[in-house]
């Protein structure tokens, strides 16, 4: 049901790689409410999506960009400005990925230059994108960033790897530039801390699995889907959030502030009945 919450703004949402992504239900939802806006993602994902049945569905251009170059965002933050006729109103930063956990490296053993790749995709991209549009004056006032997280950021989890300081990273950013836009222009910048979520990129972490199922047993709402991401995401891009800025907000159906469960209790003291 739509309540055209987003209607007459418009904006940039990175990241929609296939049907899993947030970024992609986050565009549906935007597109239902009203809003108008320009898909975009590195050329190379690109190809192994399929954002162009995306960008049929909500009849949204697409501008290709590298989001580790200031040159490329330049282009996507003019172009937006060109194809929706004026600033935007907002901008979905779903962008991370890591060298050393697509090559199977534990932390031990990290690659150093693809953990800066790591650093530079995952977060300072979100520095770039953002200084990039404070030069080019794009937002209106009242505009709203999001970008998407993880508790791996304050939490150590086996597993993330370099992913865990990237995500650490993202979260100050948006802090610190969410300070500076807001005193410049009222925009807004805050991120998300999703539950772990079903995605091409959630899934190709060693272990995913196993620790979806823990959380959803840990958290009493259970996994938050994809779905209700792109609800928050939306609600934060609406002028009903228009005082909360420079938060990591928790979409996790509690698992971040609780210290166990009833079924992780049964779980553990069933593994230990069946080793007496």
């Amino acid at each position: 049901m739509s309540n055209n919450l987003l209607a007459g703004k418009v904006g940039i949402i990175s990241g929609a790689l296939n049907e899993k992504s947030i970024a992609w239900k986050v565009a549906q939802r935007a597109h239902a409410e009203g809003a108008r806006f320009v898909l975009t993602n590195a050329p190379l994902a690109m190809r192994m999506g399929e954002i162009n049945k995306l960008s049929e569905e909500c009849n949204a251009p697409i501008i290709p960009a590298d989001a580790t170059s200031t040159e490329e965002l330049e282009k996507l933050f003019s172009g937006a400005q060109e194809q929706l006729g004026g600033k935007l109103d907002f901008v979905l930063h779903s962008i991370g990925m890591s060298p050393n956990i697509r090559k199977g490296k534990h932390y031990g053993e990290l690659n150093y230059q693809w953990f800066q790749q790591t650093i530079d995709i995952s977060a300072l991209s979100l520095h770039k994108m953002l200084a990039v549009a404070e030069k080019q004056d794009a937002f209106n006032e009242w505009g709203s960033v999001v970008a998407l997280s993880y508790i791996a950021a304050q939490r150590a989890f086996l597993d993330y790897t370099d992913m865990t300081q990237a995500k650490a990273m993202l979260e100050s950013i948006a802090r610190s530039y969410g300070q500076r836009l807001g005193k410049l222009k009222k925009v807004r910048v805050n991120t998300i801390s999703q539950s772990p979520t079903k995605t091409t990129a959630g899934t190709g972490i060693s272990g995913f699995d196993a620790f979806y199922e823990f959380a959803d047993k840990m958290s009493p709402l259970g996994n938050a889907p994809a779905e209700a991401c792109a609800d928050y995401c939306i609600s934060l891009f609406s002028d009903l959030t228009r005082y909360v800025t420079m938060q990591n907000l928790m979409h996790d159906g509690g698992f971040s502030t609780t210290g166990i469960s009833a079924e992780i209790v049964e779980l553990v003291s069933a593994a230990a009945g069946a080793q007496e």
